[in-house]
């Protein structure tokens, strides 16, 4: 009997020690994302807006002659949205020169994006905007614009600071989505 489960035993032992191992596939990291909570701009933009509570506020170091551009630094993520603000005065800066520019800014983007979706959108202050949605390898996969179309003009571009796919971004380019959405839903222009 001993030797009948000694017998057995060494057998299940060295049928379990096979050789064959598979790798496990290469997997991604688990992003924890944190609710959306929003808080509002500080005074002395002439816009006001509530922004995610993921990111901070810094001053546009890219342009530094305007001071009411501004960066939401998603510091977690390696994200940024670049918001740049324009007075339109109908003569130098008028909203066809800026929704053009808006669209050629989105349209660079073409040779790599697969696919390029825009929709146009009105907030609860009756401002008019247009998202573009980004599909493919591309630095930016979210822009978008909000104006009245005769004083103000406000445009925002999502960008990561790393050269991931952006397949493993997905989830936080959606949630910065999200926090995109009510920013522009919260924008009112102050006159």
């Amino acid at each position: 009997m001993r030797r009948s489960f000694s017998l057995a035993l060494c057998i299940l032992l060295f049928a379990s020690c096979d050789q064959n191992y598979l790798p496990k596939p290469p997997g991604y990291n688990r992003i924890d994302l944190p609710l959306h909570q929003f808080v509002k701009l500080g005074e002395g933009y002439p816009y006001s807006l509530e922004y995610s509570e993921s990111s901070q506020v810094e001053k546009d170091s890219f342009n530094l002659n305007e001071d009411t551009w501004i960066n939401l630094n998603y510091v977690d993520f390696g994200a940024k949205v670049h918001l740049t603000y324009k007075k339109i005065d109908g003569k130098n800066v008028n909203f066809k020169m800026l929704s053009e520019d808006a669209f050629r800014l989105t349209a660079k983007h073409q040779k790599k994006a697969y696919g390029i979706e825009e929709a146009i959108l009105v907030t609860p202050q009756g401002y008019s905007g247009v998202v573009a949605e980004l599909e493919g390898e591309v630095p930016t996969q979210f822009q978008f614009f909000v104006t009245d179309s005769t004083h103000h003009f406000l445009r925002g571009a999502l960008y990561f600071n790393t050269a991931m796919k952006n397949d493993s971004l997905a989830p936080v380019i959606e949630y910065i989505k999200v926090d995109m959405a009510h920013l522009m839903n919260s924008v009112k222009f102050l006159d």
